[in-house]
């Protein structure tokens, strides 16, 4: 087993860190295939199809920058429910002394609301933050077909939705995008703007500008179930599941990713969006998913415990009232333990080291598959992706440059040994294993023209 240092980081190497996600911030914004100097399309007036808080937050990044909002919801409740938070929000901005009352009352001018799909006529671009429901969303699409203008860019904010599905529901799939905003979307820098397979290249051109306008790193991805930061996501959150049923407790997990530099550890993450969220969707794809293959159930088990997280006051913690910190619960450690015996799982302790090589070299894993595939253009996109949008302690640079500065014979030697020990998961990204035969870096790697 090989020792890493994930702790130790010099003033140096930070800087280089620093260096790095700078550098990947401007890269970013380059499309070997899209000029420049690419004509945009105008954006004048957008509307935005959901009034919750991705929708809401969607229109005052928009309002911030000085464009017209019509913000359309299903029913007026919703609506005003919406409006509402748009308000409460900019208001607390004054109250901080982060914004002029002036300002506050200029964007909220901006902003209009509607319960009519048929206001989007006229606008130059229309964003839907509605559930994530293919149905729902296609549904949604057809409508905005038969009712926006000619050359309006039909975007959807799909956290991993296929958008070709999306685009199909429309007579107009060069117009459709992807436009993955983070949440609070007013507050987070990440965008991912995700093209289709038959997206025009000055939709692309006008998507990556209004993040720089926005003040955001807009990222380019492909079609790929959680493009670029979900997909690395989902590694990094099966892992550590993997690691509290195979011998860890959620506050062993939590503290090795705090000690790495993470501002909160997944499972206290979890309890705080609250445990629930998806649980629907998992619940609906147990029955057809592959059987060849281990799967995370445990945070199901939790909801049908009633573990929610901080809104039931417990989940992978208990929380006093009133309370959000996390404390150890011993009920829910002595259940993991048995239910790690009904697994026929023996339990081990893992070290720190141990944890944070499977949290973190399944998304370097991932990430190399997304680079041989064309999901993401380069490297740097990755870094940058989760160094803005997911919380990876700047001073490492990001996945890959992790990876790097570790050494890929390193990770590639324990992704292997992952593999024997526990299969499908860790099959090792045939990209991986070249760099490592050439004795080459992520960095070095280039996408074939």
């Amino acid at each position: 087993m090989n020792t890493v240092d994930f702790f130790t980081v010099s003033d140096a190497e930070r800087e280089r860190a620093l260096a790095h996600a700078q550098w990947a911030a401007a890269q970013a914004a380059v499309i070997p295939d899209i000029p420049a100097h690419t004509t945009l399309r105008p954006l004048h007036k957008v509307a935005v199809i959901g009034a919750g808080t991705m929708g809401g937050g969607i229109a005052m990044s928009l309002a911030n920058i000085g464009i017209a909002v019509t913000l359309i919801d299903a029913n007026q409740e919703g609506l005003e429910r919406g409006l509402r938070r748009i308000q409460d929000n900019y208001t607390t901005s004054v109250q901080r002394g982060k914004l002029r009352p002036q300002d506050m009352e200029q964007r909220l001018s901006l902003i209009h609301g509607s319960i009519q799909m048929a206001d989007v006529q006229d606008a130059d671009m229309v964003i839907e933050a509605v559930f994530e429901d293919m149905g729902l969303k296609q549904s949604i699409f057809r409508q905005l077909d038969e009712h926006c203008k000619p050359g309006a860019i039909l975007a959807t904010n799909t956290s991993g939705l296929d958008v070709d599905e999306i685009a199909a529901a429309t007579h107009r799939p060069q117009d459709v995008v992807g436009a993955h905003f983070f949440s609070p979307a007013h507050v987070m820098k990440l965008l991912e703007v995700v093209r289709a397979s038959q997206t025009a290249p000055d939709v692309i051109a006008t998507l990556m500008d209004l993040g720089r306008r926005m003040g955001k790193i807009a990222v380019l991805a492909r079609i790929y179930p959680g493009f670029i930061g979900n997909a690395l996501f989902r590694q990094y959150t099966r892992e550590a599941h993997f690691a509290v049923e195979d011998g860890a407790l959620p506050h062993e997990v939590d503290a090795a990713l705090k000690k790495f530099g993470y501002a909160m550890g997944i499972f206290a993450v979890h309890d705080m969006a609250g445990n629930d969220v998806g649980y629907q969707t998992r619940k609906a794809q147990m029955a057809s998913r592959p059987q060849d293959r281990r799967w995370n159930d445990l945070i199901m088990k939790l909801c049908d415990l009633g573990r929610l997280g901080q809104k039931t006051g417990k989940g992978w913690y208990q929380y006093a009232p009133g309370d959000r910190t996390p404390q150890r619960d011993p009920e829910l450690e002595q259940y993991i333990a048995e239910e790690s015996v009904r697994m026929g799982i023996q339990r081990q302790p893992l070290d720190e080291q141990e944890i944070l090589k499977r949290c973190l070299y399944g998304m370097v894993n991932e990430g190399a598959k997304l680079l041989e595939q064309g999901i993401a253009l380069r490297p740097s996109d990755i870094d940058i992706t989760y160094l803005t949008g997911y919380g990876f302690p700047a001073h490492h640079g990001g996945p890959m440059y992790l990876a790097d500065r570790i050494g890929l014979e390193q990770v590639l030697a324990d992704i292997e040994r992952f593999y024997a020990q526990d299969g499908y998961w860790w099959q090792p990204a045939p990209l991986l294993q070249q760099l490592v035969r050439e004795g080459k870096k992520f960095a070095d790697w280039q996408a074939k023209a």
